[in-house]
């Protein structure tokens, strides 16, 4: 399975990518989580966009790289692989292309993220530490981790 790897900044997305992924970011964190939440924040503005299309140019893997923040670290969110490309290696691949972005952007692998709480052992395999208690946030348990 080829996937192309593409990292674009939101004025570089073409309509039918930005409906294709905001369609899957919905499915899976609205619809397949059964999480309502306000998906559109003003964030995707600012954002880097990760993103891997299949042969059929659809998109099957998302990451979103925001600028530091308050903490002094850019923040990797909306991580996501489609349903049927997942158990194969694709969201590994994902995050080691955002920390690859992360580095080249800013000129270090630091960045902060919002963990739910049951990935919290995939991304301490990339070197994320936890940095708090878990909490709620839109009723599923998170924590936040940081690569220092």
């Amino acid at each position: 399975m080829a996937l192309h790897w593409y990292t674009k900044r939101f004025d570089e997305l073409t309509l039918l990518e930005w409906h294709d992924l905001l369609r899957l970011r919905i499915d899976v964190f609205v619809v397949e989580q059964n999480c309502p939440y306000p998906e559109l924040d003003g964030a995707d503005l600012s954002a880097l966009h990760v993103l891997a299309l299949n042969g059929n140019d659809e998109v099957v893997a998302y990451a979103r790289i925001l600028p530091p923040g308050s903490d002094g670290h850019p923040h990797i969110g909306r991580v996501l692989v489609r349903m049927d490309h997942r158990r194969m290696n694709v969201a590994t691949q994902l995050l080691e292309r955002a920390l690859e972005v992360v580095g080249d952007t800013y000129g270090s692998h630091r960045s902060a993220l919002a963990a739910q709480s049951h990935l919290e052992h995939f991304y301490a395999r990339f070197g994320y530490e936890r940095v708090g208690p878990d909490y709620p946030l839109d009723g599923i348990p998170h924590v936040d981790m940081v690569r220092k």
